[in-house]
């Protein structure tokens, strides 16, 4: 209630209307108040103002530093980056550079092979219009140096002079095919080396070796000997005298020959050969094999001392330790005397003169114009 009232004389003064002078009171109140409150606003608005203008500047400062730290970022970046082409436009030089001697070097080493193989084109083309030129039949030389070779390998290597007769035979047939008198020194030569070769003694090879090899079949079946034992020195016995004063040397005579018809006591001279057992006798033949067989190796070889250090070591053991009495065993060291009289080396030219005449000839004729191919490096 109280407010009420007071509300209502408030209201009351309020609407009163007031004097002059309350009213000059108010004018000059009134205009302390707008100049206060204009003085009030003017500076309020310049700390705005200078609150803006720093913003203002902040903003810019932050705006140029942040560009300054990007175009720095960027300009490192460019700089990496130039940096980087300058490298790969360094290496594409270079490799530039590689490729060119490389491809230079290959012109230079095919432009050289070009030129090797069109110079033995040439050689070869000039080898063959040679050859061409000549007769056929010059190839029957090259014919007869292959006989002529292979007849060389059948005496030094082989030891058979019949065959290599035959080989250079064929050869001298096909010299003579070729009709040229400029090759009589060679078939001179020709038959000269086989003049030799049939001078060489004949030796039947094949026939003593099988001869030996029949010998070695009968081995087993010859038979051993017993106890070889010497023969005994002989004694004559003593005689008794007719003179009746040697009775005393008569008595001891008859009384040494009555002892001596119960002991009996010979003397020998010379070594006992025992009985063998199974096993010595196995060996014996083995042994004895093998000698037969070492025999004809020097036959095929030609070596007369191994033929015949065999032969007489085969010969003693059969002398030795099989029976004498037996037909078998005489016919076996029968043979054995009758091959080990044989002479189974031969001498063999040391050479043949033609070979060498009809070698050079060849490559006189045939080798003289043809270069070789010279290949190029790959």
């Amino acid at each position: 209630m109280t407010d009420n009232k007071n509300t209502d004389t408030k209201s009351n003064k309020a609407t009163t209307p007031s004097s002059p002078k309350t009213q000059a009171t108010d004018a000059s109140s009134s205009g302390k108040t707008a100049k206060k409150s204009a003085s009030s606003g003017g500076r309020g608005g310049i700390v705005l103002g200078a609150i803006a203008i720093a913003i203002a500047l902040g903003s810019s400062g932050w705006v140029f530093y942040h560009g300054h730290q990007q175009a720095t970022v960027l300009q490192n970046t460019v700089s990496a980056q130039q940096s980087q082409i300058a490298n790969l436009e360094q290496s594409l030089s270079q490799q530039q550079k590689a490729a060119e001697k490389a491809r230079e070097q290959l012109e230079d080493a095919t432009t050289t092979r070009l030129n090797q193989q069109d110079s033995s084109l040439k050689s070869l083309q000039k080898a063959m219009a040679d050859v061409k030129g000549r007769r056929p039949n010059d190839w029957l030389l090259a014919e007869a140096d292959y006989l002529i070779r292979m007849a060389g390998r059948k005496v030094w290597l082989e030891h058979d002079a019949q065959s290599a007769t035959a080989l250079m035979e064929a050869a001298d047939h096909r010299i003579a095919q070729l009709n040229d008198p400029s090759l009589v020194p060679i078939r001179q030569a020709l038959a000269d080396d086989i003049t030799a070769l049939k001078a060489v003694k004949r030796v039947d090879k094949d026939g003593i070796v099988l001869r030996l090899t029949s010998m070695q079949r009968q081995v087993e079946d010859l038979p051993l000997a017993s106890a070889v034992i010497p023969e005994a020195e002989e004694t004559q016995a003593p005689v008794v005298s007719e003179s009746v004063n040697d009775w005393q040397a008569n008595l001891t005579t008859s009384l040494k020959g009555f002892v001596d018809d119960f002991i009996t006591y010979r003397k020998r001279d010379g070594n006992v050969v025992p009985l063998l057992s199974p096993t010595q006798s196995y060996y014996l033949q083995e042994n004895l094999k093998n000698k037969l067989d070492q025999a004809m190796r020097a036959v095929y070889q030609g070596n007369d001392t191994l033929y015949h250090e065999a032969l007489g070591m085969a010969q003693d053991w059969a002398l030795r330790f099989y029976n004498q009495d037996a037909n078998a065993t005489r016919r076996f060291v029968e043979q054995l005397n009758a091959l080990n009289e044989q002479r189974i080396g031969v001498d063999l030219p040391q050479k043949l003169s033609s070979q060498t005449l009809v070698s050079d000839e060849i490559d006189t004729r045939l080798r003289r114009d043809i270069a070789p191919l010279t290949g190029g490096q790959s």
